[in-house]
């Protein structure tokens, strides 16, 4: 075994942003609360952690992982914020493989923090002095709508990939019927860990996914741009806009032998790729192609996927494109139903692969996504046999 290893994974329930659980819950507390539960859950000290990556989104004026570190009682730990839009949180995770292989540190937690519900918002001016309100174009070159990501992840891809509606809110549904089935028989429970709340309450179970969600009332949903013929994006059909966090302990197996730590999952390999902005959504298929070259895997190699449903056109295509077989793809559902932390969600679908693989016995499972800007990310791991 010469590669990172996993030795603990954990995520909070996701809430649903501005209304839910969370929506006073600031994001340095729920990145405190999934980093001492990772350390607690590794079999590691918290003075035997080398360094804290925590991947964020849009925040900006200070270092979330740092901050977090301190809260967490660990003065002597440096921290790094990373930022790659929503692939941030898989970035993450192979900076921290990368770290522990080359020798720079020997124990590092990786993971993401979004708290939309509270998070700043950014005021910025133009050339002639005018304030908007939220992110500037990230690329003034381009066509305005090039911005929007309903446009450049959701509906371009469904046009490139010939995708329906009804295909996409079938999957949407189908992503909803998972995730509830998964919470009522309680599969996430090993990968969860509580958050407090300010009124003394504990937020314990995802709450996005909606129980009476159909395929008739997904029909029923006008599209996101009315304005522009055949749009096919709907709320329905998108993720969720939400707050959570997830965090992992990454170490090199010898460490871990050497400290009687169990190892959950191998790191396999990573990946990051770029792609013209008007077409983000299909970063996803590129990161998976390339993370497989990497490590060598073919598809038939792979157990279980998890692909992000920023918009459920995504993985459609990602399915359509390399052939896999949609029952091992989003097994618990996504961004659709449990929701799209941004920064959270590349190391909750790592957390969830991890612990699904070792419901399974072991496997190999590969965790790709699309990030703003056109960007992309994926991570592969194997999970040992018991």
């Amino acid at each position: 075994m010469n590669n990172a290893v996993i030795v603990s994974a954990v995520r909070t329930p996701i809430g649903t942003s501005f209304k839910g659980s969370l929506q006073s819950v600031r994001a340095e507390e729920l990145a405190r609360t999934v980093l001492v539960a990772a350390i607690e859950r590794s079999g590691f000290r918290p003075d035997e952690i080398d360094d804290v990556v925590l991947a964020e989104s849009l925040y900006g004026g200070g270092d979330l992982a740092r901050h977090a570190a301190v809260a967490a009682g660990m003065v002597r730990v440096p921290g790094m914020a990373l930022n790659r839009h929503c692939a941030s949180g898989l970035s993450a995770v192979g900076v921290a493989a990368a770290s522990v292989l080359a020798g720079g540190a020997d124990v590092v937690v990786a993971g993401g923090v979004q708290s939309t519900s509270t998070a700043p918002e950014l005021v910025w001016r133009d050339a002639v002095g005018d304030e908007f309100r939220g992110m500037p174009p990230t690329f003034p070159h381009t066509a305005e709508a090039d911005d929007d990501v309903t446009l450049t992840v959701g509906f371009n891809v469904a046009e490139k990939f010939a995708i329906s509606r009804e295909a996409m809110d079938i999957w949407a549904v189908r992503s909803h019927q998972r995730a509830v089935a998964a919470i009522e028989a309680g599969v996430f429970v090993d990968e969860l860990v509580a958050v407090s709340l300010p009124d003394g309450g504990s937020f314990q179970v995802d709450e996005h996914p909606r129980r009476t969600t159909s395929e008739a009332k997904l029909a029923s949903l006008p599209p996101l741009h009315p304005e522009i013929g055949g749009f096919s994006i709907t709320a329905g059909n998108a993720s969720g806009i939400n707050d959570g966090a997830a965090a992992l302990v990454v170490t090199r197996p010898e460490v871990a032998a050497a400290q009687g730590v169990t190892v959950m999952a191998e790191i396999l390999g990573w990946s990051a790729v770029g792609v013209d902005p008007r077409w983000t959504g299909t970063a996803a298929i590129d990161a998976a192609v390339r993370v497989l070259e990497r490590t060598g895997l073919a598809v038939d190699d792979v157990d279980l996927w998890e692909v992000n449903e920023a918009f459920a056109s995504v993985p459609v295509a990602v399915c359509r494109e390399l052939g896999l077989d949609e029952s091992r793809v989003n097994v618990h559902g996504s961004g659709c139903s449990l929701g799209h932390p941004v920064a959270a969600s590349g190391t909750r679908m790592t957390t969830t692969l991890v612990h699904e693989l070792r419901r399974r016995g072991g496997g190999i499972g590969v965790a790709t996504m699309c990030a703003g800007g056109g960007q992309g990310g994926a991570v592969a791991i194997r999970v040992p046999a018991p």
